[in-house]
């Protein structure tokens, strides 16, 4: 059994992850790769992969479920609380200042120059957590072919739902023919879809925005891009929030570190000040801890069930894939000419010739290269 760390560790590891996590999920879990893996050796690369695995089968924003699952697996209850809590945090309060600033002079500061160099820098980070994680997760011949298809399918923007549960029953079909047994896959992931319309059955706008954001954190699975759409449904179409304010708010989420979720905060403080901040950002993330406090306790016993197995190694892979396909569309947009291509190619020495280097310093080097190759 893996050994437990102190909360005052976790507490240290994520909320320094909570400041320096630009890029998006696949940045964010590249990270968590490198700092609980390499750099502190709190768990395997194998277990690393399941939780991987495990946060694609329920909604929710990825990265914070992973962050919260590591809490819990190194902290029980008390390390899921704090290691969750305080990834979502420094998002939320530097979320909350643009907000309030935004709200007081109606603009946003310039920060284009710093984000020209960060994201070629988080392609390497990116690069540098999924080259190991691949190499753990192809086991077998069958799992490099549901790999490759995956990533070619993703390419394509076939839903990412649909790759990560036909990829895994389809390792179950797969293992039932080869070991001639027949077998059936039942509850391998539950879902909760609640059926809430906060515009319909709440006239208060706190609770109006309670419910909607704890409907939108209960079924949401997909990127930052799904979750604007969903705003823009719920909010912009119903007249809470202008599609303005919606535009800067994925701004916001861009160029803010932490989970892209905490564009929500900005989005309630629009509406309705501090207490629609606080709402508004409570009721987008719980579902993501109810979530994990579910399912984390099942991942030993998916382990020692050889037809679950199968199916997690297979989502493993799909998983790995998918984090591919991201970076690769990232990468075209990103680098686009000379200046990215150095400064990405320059963060990829660092991270393959420096395996235990801070992170931050990585994206800290590619904000400073991007600023002042952006001058000229």
């Amino acid at each position: 059994m893996e050994a437990k760390v102190s909360i005052k560790k976790i507490i240290q590891l994520f909320l320094k992850l909570g400041f320096i996590g630009f890029g998006g999920p696949a940045a964010h879990i590249a990270m968590m790769q490198q700092e609980v893996v390499l750099k502190r050796k709190w768990m395997s690369e194998q277990h690393f992969l399941d939780l991987l695995g495990a946060t694609n089968l329920i909604p929710g924003p990825n990265s914070t479920e992973m962050a919260i699952h590591i809490g819990y697996e190194k902290g029980g209850w008390k390390g899921l609380l704090a290691a969750g809590l305080s990834f979502i945090l420094p998002a939320v309060f530097i979320t909350g200042i643009f907000a309030f600033l935004y709200q007081q002079y109606g603009q946003l500061p310039e920060v284009q120059p710093f984000i020209y160099g960060i994201k070629p820098a988080i392609i390497a980070v990116i690069i540098g957590a999924v080259y190991p994680l691949a190499r753990k997760s192809l086991k077998s011949l069958f799992l490099v072919i549901v790999g490759i298809g995956v990533l070619t399918a993703s390419l394509f923007n076939i839903n990412e739902i649909y790759l990560m549960f036909g990829a895994g029953l389809l390792a179950v079909v797969f293992y039932s023919f080869a070991s001639r047994k027949t077998s059936t896959l039942q509850n391998v992931a539950p879902f909760l879809f609640l059926q809430l319309s906060g515009s319909s059955l709440f006239s208060d706008t706190t609770i109006r925005l309670f419910f909607i954001f704890l409907k939108i954190g209960a079924i949401l699975y997909g990127s930052g891009y799904v979750l604007f759409a969903f705003l823009d449904t719920e909010l912009v179409a119903t007249g809470l929030l202008s599609r303005q304010q919606l535009t800067d708010a994925i701004a916001v989420g861009q160029f803010t570190p932490g989970p892209v979720f905490s564009s929500v905060t900005f989005i309630g403080y629009q509406i309705n000040g501090f207490t629609g901040a606080a709402v508004s950002t409570i009721a987008i993330f719980l579902p993501s801890f109810i979530f994990v406090a579910l399912l984390n306790p099942l991942m030993k016993k998916i382990r020692q069930s050889k037809m679950l197995s199968a199916f997690l190694d297979a989502v493993n892979v799909a998983s790995v894939a998918i984090i591919a396909s991201v970076c690769l569309a990232m990468g075209r947009e990103t680098i686009y000419d000379s200046d990215t291509v150095i400064i990405a190619l320059s963060s990829a020495f660092v991270v393959f010739r420096f395996k235990n280097i801070n992170s931050a310093l990585i994206v800290l080097g590619g904000a400073l290269l991007g600023f002042v190759l952006y001058q000229f």
